[in-house]
């Protein structure tokens, strides 16, 4: 890749890293990002699906072709191409997670504040890296198409892409390419869970719990009695199926029955019809918990996605194209770094930091995460890619991922990722049938 690239890479992801925001919020992030792809020639329109952090990067090989107006920043008009084909999206994430603040230090230094502790301030960096490197090599040998690269907020409260999706955003994509940091270089031939997020809102009646009990109806007593109830489910589902709450909210002190007491839920499978049956089954948790007590329940979805949909076509030309880039090398001080903070936080990698390429699996993994890029797998064909931007062992939503996040090692990863994700893409421009038969895949 470019030097000049590499270091407005480096550049942007360190000013994301220090200036992390929350999911909706990131309004500096963002700004960072679009600013560095529109000094590469990218037209930015902002707004997307109603978002004020998201936008939509476009290069278009035919930059006179049909215009459509799309609305962007406080109503403003923007103009953006209908888009020659092929177009090749690449989704580019920049929201941190609350919390995990950290120093750029082999040890835990946390202040409390959001941190990227999932490594997004480097995630939508090396999709825009890629993206810029792919226009500068289509302009150089005359190759017609479209690059976009989506900006989009909240996938950490699996929102963004969910609603983008659900508006069309994605619809005129050729191929959707993306990739995620992880302590790995691979093809993530991964499928990524189906997920369904609720709250459950108990409301009852308040009263001296000592003196008057009878008149109370306790929202507290019908928020346990669910958790009971689905602790009791887990016996009676399939193996993949992950359910796990919190409280979030009770009123009053002990001496007072409760009034009102809520949970979220994350309900999750590796297929989405699965997910759907057990959340209704914990919903009925909540209605006979609710009938129990004498309260009243709601039950608000706050968000759900599909599993991902995995393109063997496509993992297989990336592959091909990953074997020929070589795995970063780190310094003996970088080495140190990851030796320390193993050590600091009990991974368990045997001193082993970093390694090559890994093989391709033949079949699709199970993996016990999800991810909003899994409703784009199913409008388009979709490719992730993973990267070690941080060492073996390291997990993420972990103070140890942010801190390798902000540093060199992070940094090795992400441009790792971009001229993977580039080589990748540059070889779907040049052979279009690839695409064609990733389209037929998806289709099966």
């Amino acid at each position: 890749m470019r030097e000049e690239i590499i270091k407005k890479m480096k550049d942007t992801a360190d000013y994301i890293f220090c200036h992390p925001e929350p999911s909706l919020e990131e309004y500096k992030s963002s700004g960072a990002l679009a600013a560095f792809l529109e000094s590469e020639g990218f037209e930015v329109t902002w707004g997307a699906a109603g978002f004020d952090t998201a936008f939509v990067a476009e290069w278009c090989s035919r930059q006179d072709g049909n215009r459509r107006d799309v609305e962007g920043h406080g109503g403003q008009k923007k103009c953006a191409s209908e888009g020659v084909k092929p177009v090749i999206g690449f989704l580019a994430e920049y929201d941190a997670l609350p919390g995990l603040g950290q120093e750029c230090v082999p040890e835990q230094k946390q202040n409390g504040k959001p941190g990227h502790g999932c490594g997004h301030n480097l995630l939508g960096t090396a999709c825009a890296g890629a993206a810029c490197e792919l226009k500068e090599r289509m302009q150089a040998e005359d190759l017609q198409g479209t690059i976009r690269v989506y900006g989009c907020p909240a996938e950490e409260t699996v929102v963004g892409k969910i609603r983008m999706n659900e508006q069309g955003i994605f619809d005129d994509l050729s191929v959707a390419v993306t990739w995620h940091p992880f302590d790995r270089n691979r093809v993530s031939y991964d499928i990524w869970q189906a997920q369904d997020i609720k709250n459950y809102k108990f409301y009852g009646i308040s009263a001296h719990a000592s003196k008057h009990p009878e008149m109370g109806r306790s929202a507290l007593d019908a928020a346990e009695l669910m958790n009971v109830g689905v602790n009791y489910l887990r016996e009676h589902v399939t193996d993949d199926v992950r359910m796990h709450y919190t409280y979030t909210n009770t009123d009053g002190p002990a001496n007072i029955v409760p009034a009102y007491a809520s949970t979220n839920y994350f309900i999750r499978s590796n297929k989405w019809e699965r997910t759907e049956d057990a959340s209704e089954r914990v919903d009925n948790c909540a209605r006979g918990a609710a009938l129990m007590t004498g309260t009243r329940v709601e039950i608000e979805r706050v968000t759900c996605n599909k599993e991902m949909k995995v393109n063997r076509t496509l993992a297989e030309v990336f592959y091909e194209e990953m074997e020929k880039i070589p795995v970063p090398d780190y310094t003996e001080e970088e080495l140190e770094f990851a030796r320390k903070i193993s050590e600091a936080a009990g991974f368990d990698n045997d001193g082993v930091y970093f390694a090559g390429l890994e093989a391709l699996e033949d079949e699709p993994v199970l993996l016990s995460i999800g991810t909003d890029v899994s409703d784009v797998s199913h409008t388009v064909p979709t490719i992730m890619l993973s990267a070690a931007a941080m060492c073996k062992g390291t997990p993420l939503h972990h103070w140890a991922a942010t801190a390798q996040a902000g540093m060199s090692i992070g940094h090795k990863g992400m441009d790792y990722a971009a001229e993977c994700m580039y080589a990748g893409a540059y070889r779907l421009v040049k052979n279009p049938e690839v695409i064609e038969r990733a389209w037929k895949e998806m289709a099966r």
